[in-house]
């Protein structure tokens, strides 16, 4: 089973156990954070309706925050003595996908729970 996950305004094809870098998400090392879904494949059948996704569920634990490498940005412009050097490194976020579920049926164990003793 697989999902592809947005964050970042990017997308990633994660499954369970994938570790991925990804664009900084607030929270400390071993958080657990909830990544919305937009496609699931169960390997049977393929969920894209957006009523479905809802349901779905990917969970993932914050591994490490971390920068990336150093990217130089140079501005140049001939015969006009002007040149300019940048650094930039990106804040970035290793995550650990530790669960990919297509509906929530914790919600419905509960449910049912609670409906049971008041049926008696």
């Amino acid at each position: 089973m697989y999902a592809i996950v947005t964050t970042g305004g990017k997308q990633y094809k994660v499954a369970t156990d994938d570790v991925l870098t990804v664009e900084k998400i607030e929270g400390e090392a071993g958080t657990k954070v909830e990544l919305p879904v937009i496609f699931l494949n169960d390997g049977k059948k393929i969920i894209t309706d957006p009523a479905k996704l809802a349901k779905a569920k990917v969970t993932a634990e914050i591994v490490d925050q971390f920068k990336g490498e150093k990217q130089l940005v140079y501005k140049f412009k001939k015969r006009k003595r002007y040149h300019k050097l940048q650094g930039h490194r990106q804040q970035l976020t290793k995550l650990k996908i530790t669960k990919v579920q297509a509906t929530s049926r914790a919600k419905k164990a509960v449910a049912e729970d609670a409906a049971a003793p008041a049926a008696e």
